[in-house]
């Protein structure tokens, strides 16, 4: 996958799987344009320090991206937060604002965008597993997650013919580089907890031309774990009542 001379925009690429996805953008010849709230920034070719709930930082962030470099062949919408959910006190303004980043900012950015998106440009969001199952106390997130996926397949009815837009559902992905047990890695059949690296490889690979003919899918990337049943003494896992 070749991406010499494209220029793909990520969100939220300061840490996680938004790292991991500038990263390899930039390894396979792409310039990068990343909007965070971590001052630390990334190693990209534009990096913009804002909220991208705030539509003000969108605009400012587009602005930058239109001036340096004309054209954009990749969006990744990939920030999200989570303010947990109806057991732990998450109100009404805690709710829209991770609406606000998970489903309002990546429709208000690829608005931003499309008079700028080169011809054969690609919209990936990166939605979540949430979107179809849930722990509790998840709704902030989960519904975030949920809107992302049905945003993905408005748009890409849209946008045919100017622009694909996919999305791409993470299930358990190891973001700190922490140990886990060999339970942990069996509820996997794939084998193994996943890593970011395993995202970046999916949506470089719906970005590419090789995915000329896909759009409007989300594409789960979970090792098999949403089809996994686990039922107590499977896996490694014992039911456990809550103290």
């Amino acid at each position: 996958m070749d991406f010499t001379n494209k220029t793909a925009v990520i969100t939220g690429g300061a840490n996680g799987i938004g790292l991991c996805i500038a990263r390899e953008f930039r390894k396979h010849g792409a310039k990068t344009a990343v909007i965070d709230t971590d001052p630390k920034g990334c190693d990209c070719d534009l990096f913009f320090l804002g909220d991208i709930a705030d539509e003000d930082a969108l605009t400012a962030f587009t602005a930058e991206v239109a001036a340096k470099f004309g054209t954009v062949d990749c969006l990744i919408n990939n920030a999200c937060v989570s303010r947990r959910g109806i057991l732990s006190g998450c109100g009404y303004d805690d709710f829209l604002y991770v609406q606000k980043v998970g489903v309002a900012a990546p429709y208000m950015l690829t608005k931003l965008l499309l008079p700028y998106f080169a011809r054969g440009a690609s919209v990936v969001n990166i939605a979540s597993s949430r979107a179809f199952q849930s722990q509790s106390d998840t709704e902030s997130y989960s519904a975030a997650k949920g809107g992302i996926v049905a945003l993905t397949h408005a748009l890409a009815v849209s946008l045919a013919g100017r622009v694909r837009v996919n999305s791409i559902s993470p299930g358990w992905i190891d973001t700190t580089g922490g140990g886990f047990s060999a339970a942990d890695h069996a509820q996997h059949p794939a084998g193994r907890v996943g890593k970011p690296i395993d995202i970046a490889k999916a949506v470089l690979y719906l970005c590419s031309e090789d995915a000329g003919f896909i759009t409007g899918e989300n594409l789960t990337v979970d090792g098999g774990m949403n089809k996994l049943m686990v039922y107590h003494g499977d896996h490694g896992w014992s039911y456990g009542e809550k103290a």
